[in-house]
């Protein structure tokens, strides 16, 4: 059974019960397939990016085939529904055509200068375990959500994303929008971000650590310019064909 995501951001959760972690987050409009159920909860797969977990069943709707959607990238959107009532939706959110929307899209497509300055609309937003909107966000769902921005799509974890792409060999070859992975001590991806050169080609990341933000890259991983202190060691990069 398909249905839609009917709020403007669902938790998925690990277990059925609001106590249990939130490992995702459907987003208004997204299509999901109720893979099991119960009175309350429902296990779902997401279409786009295949990822499962137990979302509360008031907070989807039957799916219809709806009319065509257009994707907003809004960092927050406020729209008029066809009930007339409003609500305000994150970037990534999907609404059909004859939804009235407040203010005017930016338009990103996919360049270097495009990522880079949709990357820069998060700056600050809080880091948070499962989140993919401006509100609370962590950083596999930063990059998936920037890159959807941009017309690429990506799947939901750090480890399957690096599983992408064309391997860049130096840290000086990389360019704007390749996206930097790096391991824990067992060698398990477990963080990403997005490569930024400046205008003085130093190496630059923009990730989700605690908040989006700009941190220095070099060989041996992130140097937190706040702290004084590497935080992530680095083990690939990867860059996407666009």
């Amino acid at each position: 059974m398909k249905c839609l995501t009917s709020v403007a951001v669902a938790p998925l959760r690990r277990e059925p019960t609001d106590r249990s972690e939130m490992v995702s987050q459907a987003l208004y409009g997204e299509e999901l397939e109720v893979l099991e159920q119960n009175e309350k909860w429902a296990l779902v797969r997401l279409s786009r990016d295949g990822y499962e977990g137990w979302m509360d069943r008031k907070q989807m709707e039957p799916f219809i085939v709806p009319s065509a959607q257009r994707l907003l990238k809004g960092i927050l959107t406020s729209c008029q529904l066809a009930d007339s009532t409003t609500i305000w939706l994150p970037a990534g959110a999907l609404v059909s055509q004859d939804v009235i929307v407040s203010d005017t899209m930016p338009d990103f497509n996919g360049s270097a200068e495009d990522i880079a300055r949709c990357a820069r609309l998060f700056l600050n937003a809080p880091y948070q375990w499962g989140g993919r909107t401006v509100m609370g966000i962590d950083c596999s769902g930063f990059t998936q959500l920037v890159m959807l921005l941009n017309g690429i799509q990506l799947p939901r974890d750090a480890y399957q994303q690096a599983e992408l792409g064309e391997t860049v060999s130096f840290l000086e070859e990389t360019q704007t929008g390749d996206l930097a992975f790096f391991d824990n001590a067992e060698g398990r991806i477990i963080h990403v971000g997005l490569i930024l050169r400046d205008a003085s080609q130093q190496g630059l990341v923009i990730h989700a650590s605690g908040k989006v933000r700009i941190d220095i890259i070099d060989h041996q991983g992130i140097y937190n310019r706040d702290s004084g202190q590497y935080t992530h060691q680095l083990r690939i990069v990867k860059r996407l064909k666009r």
